[in-house]
């Protein structure tokens, strides 16, 4: 005979999901934020385009996003951290 699978109780695994995506959207926001107001800062002396800055937070962003996703298959679950214990 095989041993039964233990799986959370649903309302653990949508507590567990929910705070993984409240984690991830606001890394990413943050992300996004910081590298567009650090691209504002060097585009102006510059004299480069707005939407250079836009795109280098876009694209922080999303390396921000992949991160998240990696570290949602770590050790923490309940987190978009690769630190443990976070």
């Amino acid at each position: 005979m095989s041993t039964p699978i233990h799986l959370p109780s649903t309302d653990t695994a949508l507590k567990t999901a929910g705070t993984f995506g409240r984690d991830l959207v606001e890394r990413i926001l943050a992300t996004f934020l910081q590298a567009f107001i650090g691209g504002i800062a060097v585009t102006q002396p510059l004299d480069a385009s707005m939407w250079y800055a836009a795109l280098a937070g876009g694209v922080a962003g999303a390396l921000s996003l992949v991160k998240g996703l990696i570290a949602r298959f770590s050790d923490v679950k309940n987190s978009a951290s690769l630190a443990r214990g976070v």
